[in-house]
């Protein structure tokens, strides 16, 4: 399991965001700088313990209204190969040291695990807690056997999609909606699906889907 370390990280994690989100298609912000606060989130565990797997969930508030993002983001020790246009920024943690910090929908490991929850075998953990299961995030899926890993990411207005070349397609939602009275069955046409919970500018709770799998053919 992933350590939760109590420390400094300079600059943090929303002042990345701040800089990085007016440079991606799917910001709704226009030619204002987000105001960011965090509403939720989760982690993920990399199996050989060096990634770290953050899907953060925050709320602009600087726009035309307010608009919440999932961004998921890996951590590494090291810059990743040939990724520099998926670098979001570095930062200093006062234990691990400097951090590059890439969106994650670019990071294989992430998009490994990612694959690992909707198949079952991940579980989600808690942003902020060592060694502590979130319960708030729930996966639906068919069992239909291993996921290919091979995904190519490409964005747009709404989000980012992952595609093999044998058709399958992960979708993962940037611009959070919440869902009609908190219910997110699985969409039309599904074979797996995450959805869980974050904060609402006025301190209610809304519930939405994060992300989305469909199989080759499917629509």
């Amino acid at each position: 399991m992933a350590v939760i370390h109590d420390t400094t990280l300079e600059p943090s994690k929303l002042d990345l965001l701040t800089s990085w989100l007016p440079s991606r298609p799917w910001y709704r912000g226009g030619a204002a700088e987000p105001e960011l606060t965090k509403a939720g989130g989760f982690r993920l565990d990399d199996p050989r313990g060096e990634v770290g797997i953050e899907f953060i969930v925050a709320t602009d508030t600087g726009g035309p209204r307010p608009t919440t993002y999932l961004v998921p983001l890996t951590y590494r020790g090291a810059p990743l190969e040939g990724a520099e246009q998926a670098l979001v920024g570095t930062m200093e943690h006062g234990v691990l040291g400097r951090r590059w910090a890439y969106d994650g929908c670019r990071d294989a490991v992430l998009i490994g695990q990612l694959a690992a929850l909707i198949e079952g075998r991940a579980q989600a953990q808690d942003q902020n807690l060592s060694d502590v299961p979130d319960r708030e995030v729930v996966v639906t899926g068919t069992g239909d056997g291993s996921l290919p890993t091979d995904f190519i990411a490409a964005d747009d207005q709404e989000g980012t999609t992952l595609t093999t070349p044998q058709g399958t397609a992960l979708r993962v939602h940037r611009v959070l909606r919440p869902a009609p009275a908190g219910s997110t069955p699985p969409a039309q046409g599904a074979i797996g699906q995450v959805s869980g919970s974050w904060q609402m500018p006025d301190g209610t709770r809304a519930r939405g889907v994060f992300a989305v799998l469909r199989g080759a053919g499917r629509a």
